[in-house]
């Protein structure tokens, strides 16, 4: 029973559900970097995470918003819809 509390308490803090982005979203909206205990107040209005979980998270968001402003990932190639070729 340990172990299943265990797994449960890692896979909630590694996965984000698509509502705890968007709440992390709207969040980051709301509290802004010059505000006090920002990352507890995220973690607040996700609900289920730490502050450190959400810094975390922003942290890794802001890495791949720059991979992809830089050039490392290269643009879709994207079907226009309709086309039946």
């Amino acid at each position: 029973m340990a172990s299943t509390s265990i797994t449960s308490s890692r896979s909630s803090s590694s996965s984000w559900t698509p509502k705890q982005n968007k709440l992390f979203e709207r969040a980051l909206a709301i509290y802004d970097k010059d505000t006090p205990d920002r990352w507890q107040n995220v973690a607040n209005a996700v609900g289920g995470k730490s502050a450190e979980e959400v810094k975390r998270h922003y942290e890794l968001l802001i890495r791949d918003v720059n991979d992809i402003e830089s050039g490392r990932y290269p643009h879709p190639n994207y079907r226009k819809s309709g086309n039946s070729n």
